[in-house]
């Protein structure tokens, strides 16, 4: 009897875990929203909370919250504006300069590796073919959309609308104390890491800009934000911003000592920042196996792309947590934690 309940779970289990993924992928449009959402309000929490000790009512609380974000969104916009307006400024000159070496690579790849291309036409008129006018059109309009349901959600998540504490005890854990005890955890431990990310890409995009000023490499605001943002990406991020910027480098410098000095310095910020000071801001209870980071971004990032790149270390984070709360998983959570290896 208990060998058929046995493989009926199991046959269950076999069925259920693809439905799930399934359900993931094919309503990703609800859940990445609603999942980075709630990412937002645990960052807002300690404040609701510092704000309804003062008596100050719950959707004045929300308000000014939402206007911390909107300031927030405001400063990033005026930044790419900035970035937008020293793209244009120095978009002639470094055409100028690009073209030619673009032009000698094209006729490297066609001499060496037969790869035709097109030289009548700029490399640059690539990027603005009518063609692809209608797909960032739609990209936009599912961003847009995006960002409203998310905004939707934190306040949601703000009113407790949807709490947390509540679904986790009435769902996984059933016990109202190891519930408390679980949702703390994650609240202290997810908010630590979106400080600390914050903090460790601010200083990565600052320096990378700094770097690009110091070698007079073009667009050093733009190389900032860029490095700023795709840091966000665990591991993947830095090496995605340091290939991008030595290709563009190569492309305007002289292929001289100095290109390399760039190339190494730009690395060093990645290092210093990434691999040095984020570990040790995370401490060490914080820690997450390497392998377990690459799996779960290989797997997230498949099923959610950018977005699920992005939250593929707070959703571990969560899950290994939980997953300390039995007994029975207890051996997954301290796979995923590691005792030897870890990456932050």
């Amino acid at each position: 009897m208990l060998d058929q309940r046995r493989t009926t779970n199991i046959l269950l289990l076999v069925i259920a875990v693809p439905l799930v993924f399934y359900l993931l992928k094919v309503l990703s449009f609800i859940f990445i929203p609603l999942i980075f959402s709630m990412f937002i309000a645990l960052l807002f929490l300690p404040l609701m909370r510092i704000l309804g000790r003062r008596k100050i009512p719950k959707f004045l609380s929300i308000i000014i919250v939402l206007l911390l974000v909107v300031g927030g969104l405001k400063i990033g916009f005026e930044l790419i504006q900035l970035s937008s307006k020293e793209i244009l400024a120095s978009n002639a000159s470094f055409l100028e300069k690009a073209q030619p070496k673009i032009e000698a690579l094209k006729g490297y790849l066609d001499d060496n590796f037969g790869l035709e291309m097109d030289t009548e036409k700029s490399v640059f008129a690539e990027f603005f073919k009518k063609d692809n006018i209608g797909s960032t059109i739609d990209y936009l309009r599912g961003f847009v959309t995006s960002l409203l349901m998310t905004a939707f959600f934190v306040v949601l998540w703000l009113a407790e609308s949807i709490n947390v504490h509540k679904l986790l005890n009435n769902t996984i854990l059933k016990q109202k104390h190891t519930s408390i005890k679980a949702f703390m955890k994650i609240e202290k431990d997810l908010i630590k890491f979106i400080k600390v990310k914050f903090l460790v890409s601010a200083l990565t995009g600052l320096f990378t800009g700094l770097m690009c000023l110091f070698f007079d490499v073009s667009f050093p605001i733009f190389w900032g934000l860029f490095a700023f943002a795709i840091n966000f990406i665990q591991m993947v991020g830095s090496f995605i911003s340091v290939i991008l910027l030595s290709i563009f480098a190569f492309v305007e410098l002289d292929p001289t000592s100095t290109l390399v000095f760039f190339i190494l310095s730009i690395s060093m910020v990645q290092v210093l920042f990434g691999a040095i000071l984020e570990p040790i801001f995370m401490g060490k209870s914080f820690s997450i196996n390497i392998i377990a980071v690459l799996v779960m971004l290989m797997f997230w990032g498949f099923l959610w792309g950018i977005p699920g790149l992005i939250m593929a270390i707070p959703i571990t984070v969560f899950i290994k947590i939980i997953l300390e709360q039995f007994e029975s998983t207890k051996i997954i959570a301290s796979l995923l934690s590691g005792k030897q290896t870890t990456i932050i």
